[in-house]
């Protein structure tokens, strides 16, 4: 599934992209799932003749800002992306939503899983889904002592309490398992047991791990090469991070899940 970093490049991609370009033509599916209670019609209405000023993202929703409202709020759920290509060509498979800008250039949300979201808002900030998020850890600035005290209210697994998207919004598997890893603590500890001392590094290790995966654009080639991230796919027997720890594999929070018990820290 798409998590933060990958959204963010989306997002900068859509800034370089179509920034100040108007949208001429506009083409929508009517999908009850990805897009619930919207008409084509009224998605055409919407955007068709409308400038592209800007694009926005919290979590792992994006949209588009444009220079009226209402503008288009996408989740690219686990399969989604945007897909660019020339006016001439072909309209991708499993496309959504697409459209054509005075530029000659098109931009199709394509989701051949159907488990994203389009929709059509006046202020995503504002309003549900996006206003329900808890705090970006890219874009906002939340104490430690804050963080602490609101992970350590929770009884849940606390790889459990990092994905719910109310508590950390863009947080996803590899990017919890990756702070687990990073901060020395196991995935399966309730967060009401942990110490400060390993809050606090769940904290540092959550703003490491998403700065560096959205400075390097989340290219992995460019991700740290001790990271458990290029070792944790595949559920592979016999997996070892590069620094040689066991990988152990299994489901918390009902999600799969890879972390290595390497000091009695992580016990």
């Amino acid at each position: 599934m798409p998590e933060l970093p990958l959204v963010e490049k989306a997002r900068k991609e859509a800034v370089r992209r179509l920034k100040g370009r108007r949208i001429v033509a506009v083409r929508a599916v009517r999908d009850p799932i990805m897009m619930p209670g919207l008409e084509p019609a009224q998605v055409v209405k919407a955007l068709r003749g409308a400038t592209i000023t800007g694009a926005g993202r919290r979590g792992k929703f994006i949209w588009l800002e444009l220079d009226r409202r209402p503008w288009l709020l996408m989740h690219f759920g686990m399969t989604g992306e945007l897909v660019y290509r020339a006016a001439a060509a072909p309209v991708p498979r499993h496309w959504r939503v697409d459209l054509e800008l005075d530029n000659g250039i098109c931009v199709a949300l394509v989701d051949p899983r159907r488990f994203g979201r389009a929709l059509l808002v006046n202020d995503p900030l504002t309003e549900p889904p996006v206003s329900e998020l808890g705090f970006d850890p890219y874009l906002d600035h939340v104490p430690g002592s804050e963080f602490v005290a609101a992970l350590r209210a929770r009884r849940a697994p606390v790889k459990a309490v990092l994905l719910d998207q109310s508590f950390a919004a863009g947080v996803g598997n590899w990017i919890a398992d990756e702070i687990f890893y990073q901060a020395r603590v196991s995935p399966q500890r309730r967060a009401h047991r942990l110490s400060v001392a390993e809050a606090t590094r769940i904290h540092a290790a959550l703003l490491d791990v998403v700065r560096i995966a959205v400075m390097a654009n989340n290219d992995e080639r460019k991700f740290p090469k001790t990271w458990l991230f290029h070792h944790r796919w595949g559920k592979v027997k016999g997996a070892r991070t590069a620094r040689g720890e066991p990988i152990r594999f299994g489901v918390v929070g009902g999600r799969t899940t890879a972390w290595v018990r390497a000091s009695p820290a992580l016990g």
